[in-house]
């Protein structure tokens, strides 16, 4: 026997009359189961909602008649699920709890619905109001509602609306991922772009596919272009302004003070600079509060901006500074020497933007291996693996940079295949200005982790040879396992300390000398830089940095065909490891020269800092800033080796030229004859021992003549 018959209740009778009087059409035109009339038997409870719906069933069939059928056929068939959950639901508590509780003293049709109206009139009302029950229920709401208001709610589901939500689905989750992502890298001094911006131009290309990936490549470049011209049009404009824009803002310090209440009523007046005293007695309380410390940083600012309009009196520029640059070591984290390093390296505003952006972290990039792979290929497969990704900008054809990803970028089946290798944007440029061709030896003298070097063995295609050379032996197993990984076939793995490598091996046609330095351009990565840093370790590591540069130009083959180069980079910002160690290797490598780096954005390098005047042909390395170029900072110089040729001692350049200038006159050039010259020689020697009071030997031979004595002059002439 079946489930539904075993729990049928035991005199089904007065329900059926209870159905008949209704005089309800037929629910298989409202679209229901055909099943309902057995559950109907079954359950009293739910009959009698059906008994207490029967008024308003005749005016929703007159309501589809009139042209709601098609509507109210998609309302019923949108919820199928709820209610063959509820009726599941009903029939576990009628076999759990017998189906006759609450009816027990039910005996007629009458009692039937004054029972039932008393039971689920209020849980009617609460599934009208939440929408929420069986198809039933829903009936029983269009009970109390007119044909008009039982029309309006259904319409609200028509297919129309589908139809039209269905093409915004991709638009929101490319604005979803494409919200507030990093600043983009491209080759201009300032790239901050609004998200506005950024939305309009996604909904205008839609999502990144490769066939529209150069075109958006190419739409960055130009927004930059356009960007920049904006930038230096507003510059202009607040130049024109002079003294009315240091005005305006004064007056909006003023404000902000206001607004934080502090010196609102007092004006600029309101910020006194605290004495060297004072600030000891501060830090001896445990350093100032982080409000009073913005403040502060924020008031020396301004100051040093326009320090004739703004300062106290009696107070120095000197003290303003001083009180900043322990401001920045408190408020950021560094000790006051290598912040006082840093801040001199920039204008006071520029400075803060620079400790600022330390404190942000890099764009993720990636580089697309050729060997294995096109950057197109790549974009798609990783595009299809939820990575939101852009190619970085038009100075590199196989950078990527990456928004947003849901897979761990270093753990794809791609990046374990070797197809592309996770470096940051700035190791992309001293490799761009280095080129190697193909065919060509090339030595890497800290090559570790290997970025660099497969970067080179992929653009000399796997020919030639590279060296790859780091001296800490335990380094060299990453650097083996990216080069095995990348699919490398030419390059040669080596640990020797790179001041042995003229003696190791020599004759390269390029050489790449990325310097182990201080780290301070890559403080965002390693915040430990901004503790352990003294001025010990600059001098050390600037030592070190002169002799390897040294060792890495006698290194290259002078007479190469296609080579003769050599790069010098770091990832600092200081002059000591740069400009500093460029000069002297000009100094002291006179067959060394400058030469353009092949890079088309940075900053060039300086040629004078604080005293120290530098070779005017600095100013072709370029700088990079995080929070210029949105990259880590780094340095990039680029080298010409020639051939070596004898210098002569500047005695033997005078002597030279008086030779020219006898010769010019016509005058002979006799050379010296010892033999004659002997006899003088010794008289003199005499002379000085009698003016020392020595015993002078006897002369062996007579002096000469006054005759020879007179023509020997002349003979000496």
């Amino acid at each position: 026997m079946g489930r539904r018959a075993k729990n049928k209740q035991g005199d089904p009778s007065p329900l059926l009359e209870v159905q008949e009087n209704a005089g309800r059409p037929s629910q298989k035109k409202l679209g229901k189961r055909k099943a309902d009339d057995v559950e109907t038997t079954k359950r009293p409870a739910k009959k009698a909602r059906e008994s207490e719906g029967k008024p308003p069933k005749p005016s929703a069939l007159k309501g589809k008649e009139k042209g709601g059928a098609k509507a109210t056929t998609k309302a019923n068939s949108t919820k199928p699920k709820p209610a063959k959950q509820k009726q599941a639901r009903f029939e576990d508590e009628d076999e759990g709890a017998g189906s006759s509780e609450g009816w027990e003293d039910v005996e007629d049709d009458e009692g039937l619905k004054a029972q039932a109206k008393s039971l689920f009139h209020g849980s009617d009302e609460d599934d009208f109001v939440g929408f929420e029950g069986d198809l039933n229920d829903l009936d029983m709401d269009e009970a109390d509602q007119d044909d008009d208001m039982f029309r309006g709610p259904v319409q609200e589901l028509d297919l129309g609306s589908d139809d039209e939500d269905e093409p915004e689905l991709p638009v929101k989750g490319k604005k979803s991922k494409q919200h507030e992502r990093p600043t983009k890298i491209i080759p201009t001094g300032s790239d901050a772009s609004s998200d506005e911006s950024d939305e309009d131009e996604d909904e205008e290309d839609g999502p990144i596919t490769i066939k529209n990936m150069e075109a958006r490549s190419r739409a960055l470049d130009a927004r930059a272009a356009r960007e920049a011209e904006l930038d230096a049009e507003e510059m202009r404009q607040a130049e024109l302004a002079g003294e009315a824009s240091d005005d305006d803002l004064a007056d909006v310090d003023d404000v902000d003070m206001d607004e934080e209440g502090e010196g609102g009523e007092e004006g600029e007046e309101g910020f006194v600079l605290p004495t060297a005293e004072e600030l000891e007695e501060e830090k001896k309380r445990g350093g100032p509060d982080v409000h009073t410390v913005q403040r502060r940083m924020r008031e020396c600012v301004r100051v040093l901006g326009n320090f004739k309009r703004y300062a106290a009196k009696g107070r120095s520029r000197s003290e303003y500074v001083q009180t900043l640059i322990s401001d920045i070591a408190s408020y950021y984290g560094y000790n006051e020497f290598l912040a006082e390093k840093l801040f001199q390296l920039f204008p006071v505003a520029e400075a803060i933007e620079f400790f600022e952006a330390n404190e942000v972290p890099r764009p993720v990039t990636i580089r697309t291996n050729t060997i294995r792979t096109r950057r197109r290929d790549l974009a798609q497969a990783l595009i299809n693996r939820g990575v939101n990704l852009e190619p970085i900008g038009k100075w590199t054809n196989v950078g990527l940079q990456v928004f947003e990803s849901s897979v761990p970028i270093g753990a794809t089946p791609e990046y374990l295949a070797g197809h592309y290798m996770l470096q940051a944007a700035s190791s992309f440029l001293p490799v761009i200005a280095l080129a190697p061709q193909p065919g060509e030896r090339v030595l890497d003298m800290a090559s570790a982790p290997g970025g660099k070097t497969t970067h080179m063995a992929a653009l000399m295609q796997n020919t030639g040879v590279v060296f790859a050379n780091d001296a800490n032996k335990a380094r060299t197993k990453s650097l083996t396992a990216n080069v095995h990984r990348l699919g490398c076939k030419n390059v040669v793995v080596c640990s020797y300390d790179g001041r042995e490598f003229p003696k190791v091996i020599g004759g390269f046609d390029r050489v790449l000398l990325d310097a182990p330095c201080s780290g301070t351009g890559v403080i965002s990565k390693d915040a430990s830089v901004k503790t352990n840093k003294s001025e010990r370790d600059f001098t050390l590591l600037s030592h070190l940095q002169k002799q390897l540069i040294l060792c890495a130009i006698d290194s290259v083959q002078a007479d190469s065909k296609t080579g003769g180069y050599l790069v010098y980079s770091t990832c600092s910002v200081t002059v000591d490891e740069n400009e500093a160690v460029v000069d002297y290797a000009l100094r002291k490598r006179p067959n060394v020269k400058l030469v353009e780096s092949g890079l088309e954005f940075g900053r060039p390098g300086f040629t004078s800092y604080r005293g120290k005047t530098f070779s005017d042909k600095l100013s072709l390395t370029r700088r990079f800033y995080p929070h210029v170029h949105n990259m880590d900072g780094f340095y990039v110089a680029k080298f010409k080796v020639e051939r070596r040729t004898k210098v002569k001692p500047a005695a033997a350049k005078e002597a030279e030229a008086d030779g020219e200038e006898a010769t010019a006159e016509g005058a002979p050039f006799a050379a010296f004859d010892e033999s004659e010259d002997k006899p003088y020689l010794e008289e003199m020697k005499r002379k000085r021992m009698k003016q020392k009071g020595l015993k002078v030997p006897p002369r062996t031979k007579a002096a000469p003549a006054e005759g020879e004595s007179a023509a020997a002059p002349e003979v000496a002439a």
